[in-house]
């Protein structure tokens, strides 16, 4: 269940309360369970824990400020709200679901809680006659009329000496809590490599050998696996493209490198390898020092074969689920099918280049989608519908 949170972003509000101490400990499990953590503190919480301390836990500054000049137009308060998409507020104090509920905006906490248009939550922690008493059970009632969920709070010994319900629940039960809050993502937790673009073949300073992919193929299919829960690493040619949001992007040149960076993203821990970069099949065996300079009527530059990506991924011993991509402009599935069996892929996506209307400059794409036994064809579509075809696809046949 933990997994619903990778890749997740969750805003930690924590307001005054010896219950404090507790999210530390909750900073560490979201972290561990994949999730980004941002914290922000009241006033009065910076009295029972330090700012230093989550900062070390989260490994990101910690916010106090309502106005910040470091923010962009110094309103943090409006990009932490928007960056976030869960506000998790624990310890949720009375003072704080009282001001919370009358919908207050007098600091950095309640202000961003306001403007936040993603999922909320508190965990109220408070002396057992306060969570009792009618004016902060009628505030929750408020709040969970607004659809905030609100964990707890649990029943035990408390700092004061009294027994009783208003404990804030512990932090392992919190982060199980926030996962429910997500819907399960069909690749969640998983890690997956993909490779996108040309690669560039340098023949001298200036000018390189390559092809005409776009990368739009790989970057649609690295969003799909994002909103399929998994952690993405892009290992891109040169492409302009923007950066899929919470992806981690290699940006590579040559066949070699891309080599290289792909080795050491399956070292580091792979699930699936999507290989849909376009990848130069042969290098000049020499790139010149400097600029060839024009001389005759023609010129001759001896080519070398560059290494297979998507094979040498396949044939390693600790291998991850892989998936080829093959570009062609004639006898395709035939093409295809042939690599899926030399190169012991677990499957391959194939389309025809040759058609004006789809392939490596288009925004649409159509492909075929084999393996072992099978084989889906997808009508031309967008390639944001088509990747999220593929990603489906993939899930289902990795959990088998």
């Amino acid at each position: 269940m933990l997994a619903n949170l990778s890749n997740k972003r969750i805003l930690l509000g924590i307001s005054g309360g010896i219950a404090a101490y507790k999210s530390a400990d909750l900073v560490r499990r979201l972290r561990d369970a994949g999730a980004e953590v941002r914290v922000v503190m009241t006033a009065a919480a910076q009295q029972f824990i330090t700012p230093l301390t989550l900062q070390a836990l989260s490994g990101q500054p910690v916010h106090t400020e309502l106005l910040d000049p470091e923010a962009e137009a110094g309103m943090g308060h409006i990009e932490l709200a928007r960056w976030a998409d869960l506000v998790l507020i624990a310890p949720a104090s009375a003072d704080a679901i009282a001001r919370l509920a009358a919908g207050q905006a007098n600091d950095l906490l309640t202000t961003l809680w306001l403007a936040c248009p993603g999922l909320k939550a508190l965990a109220p922690a408070m002396n057992q006659q306060m969570w009792a008493s009618s004016p902060t059970r009628d505030n929750v009632d408020e709040l969970k009329g607004r659809g905030v969920a609100v964990f707890g709070p649990a029943s035990g010994s408390q700092a004061c000496g009294d027994v009783g319900a208003g404990r804030m629940v512990e932090a392992v039960d919190l982060a199980r809590a926030c996962a429910e809050l997500f819907t399960t993502g069909s690749l969640a937790g998983k890690r997956v490599v993909i490779t996108a673009g040309p690669t560039r073949e340098a023949i001298d300073p200036v000018r390189y050998v390559s092809n005409h992919s776009s990368g739009k193929m790989g970057y649609a299919l690295a969003q799909a696996c994002i909103e399929a829960g998994a952690r993405v690493t892009l290992i891109s040619g040169p492409v302009h493209l923007p950066t899929p949001d919470r992806v981690h992007r290699l940006n590579v040149n040559s066949a070699l490198d891309m080599l290289a960076a792909s080795g050491k993203a399956v070292d580091a821990g792979c699930d699936v390898f999507i290989a849909t970069a376009a990848v130069a099949d042969y290098r000049p065996v020499s790139v010149a020092e400097h600029k060839i300079k024009k001389a005759g009527d023609a010129m001759t530059i001896e080519l070398v074969r560059n290494p297979d990506i998507v094979a040498t991924m396949a044939a390693r011993a600790d291998r991850p689920f892989v998936v080829g991509f093959a570009a062609e402009t004639q006898n395709v599935e035939a093409y295809a099918l042939s690599k899926l069996r030399d190169k012991k892929l677990d499957m391959i996506a194939c389309n025809d280049v040759s058609r004006q209307d789809i392939g490596f400059q288009s925004d649409d794409n159509a492909m075929v989608i084999f393996w072992n036994g099978g084989s889906r064809r997808l009508d031309k579509a967008p390639k944001t519908f088509i990747a999220r075809e593929l990603v489906s696809l993939i899930s289902q046949h990795f959990s088998q």
